[in-house]
């Protein structure tokens, strides 16, 4: 699963309505389905944050750890 931030409104796949900018947890399946049809760009590192934000990764990996 990943956190993807959604470019347009999305309604998944059991009927729950999700707005744009909102994060949301998808399988790969639906992810490769999302950029084809446009409704994501890029994915995002978890709710609310990015690479560059306050939220970004601190683990194994990550610069300056």
């Amino acid at each position: 699963m990943v956190y993807v931030k959604l470019e347009s409104d999305w309604t998944d796949g059991n009927g729950v309505n999700h707005s744009a900018g909102e994060s949301v947890d998808v399988d790969a399946a639906t992810l490769a389905t999302l950029q084809a049809e446009g409704i994501v760009s890029e994915q995002s590192h978890g709710p609310g944050g990015d690479s560059k934000g306050p939220n970004k990764w601190a683990g194994p990996g990550s610069p300056g750890v």
